[in-house]
């Protein structure tokens, strides 16, 4: 699906609506669309917010963030009250969240944890993260849950479950472990040209406790089209490990 600024006949990336009421919307980000305007331009999710206002006075906000080529679930509010609220929740690490990522190879355990602080690389670069030993001036805590969902020739498909949410954690995290994010052109190895494989990193799943006496909201986003092609290629089935990850955690 190709997105472009606003037009009054044109709004595709409402069909990107996975979950709509009256204080949340979960979209189903596409890999390539940055979320904010950076220094190299072009259409940014910002630039398509007044698509997803429904009928509401004011354009929704960002509750949280995902990485340009990070597909899948991202969280917005409605109403100053229901971002005021989200904002809570992400902060104070209320919301649960399932990513999968296919991996260049996986630890020979099925399950385990991440406990890394994480520091900036290089001033010039603040989004840049590096894992550095306990007790580093400057670092952050850093903790990822992470579960084997599938190992392949070569790669694995990994749901990863991040307990805290620094910037760039899942792909740094899995990079110190020796495995990492399949298309990752930073932390992977992975090529900047085009033609090369894009960041196999998905938001598969978020748990957003809301309602004060209800169940929480749980959304899913289907695997996109490159994921499913190198799974389906790996001889992986793409709905049994889409279940899978939804029960990872």
């Amino acid at each position: 699906m190709t997105l472009s600024a606003p037009t009054a006949s044109s709004d595709p990336i409402a069909e990107r609506v996975l979950h709509r009421d009256g204080m949340v919307l979960v979209l189903d980000k596409p890999a390539g669309l940055p979320v904010h305007p950076g220094p190299k331009g072009g259409v940014t999710l910002h630039d398509l917010l007044d698509h997803l206002r429904f009928g509401l006075p004011r354009k929704p906000e960002l509750a949280h963030r995902l990485d340009k080529d990070t597909s899948g679930c991202l969280v917005l509010g409605r109403h100053p009250k229901a971002i005021a609220l989200l904002n809570k929740l992400f902060a104070d690490g209320k919301v649960d969240k399932t990513y999968v990522a296919v991996t260049k190879g996986a630890p020979a355990e099925d399950t385990g944890r991440i406990d890394q602080p994480l520091a900036k690389r290089s001033p010039h670069r603040g989004w840049w993260m590096q894992a550095v030993p306990k007790g580093t001036p400057g670092a952050l805590e850093a903790v990822t849950d992470w579960r084997v969902l599938f190992r392949g020739e070569g790669l694995a498909v990994m749901a990863l479950s991040p307990v805290t949410g620094r910037t760039h954690q899942l792909r740094a995290h899995l990079s110190h472990l020796g495995f990492p994010i399949l298309g990752d052109s930073i932390y992977g190895g992975a090529s900047r040209l085009p033609g090369g494989p894009v960041l196999h990193l998905h938001s598969r799943r978020v748990v957003l406790p809301v309602a004060k006496n209800g169940p929480p909201l749980t959304v899913s986003a289907p695997f996109p089209a490159h994921v499913k092609e190198t799974i389906a290629a790996l001889g992986g089935d793409v709905s049994v490990l889409e279940e899978a990850a939804d029960g990872a955690f």
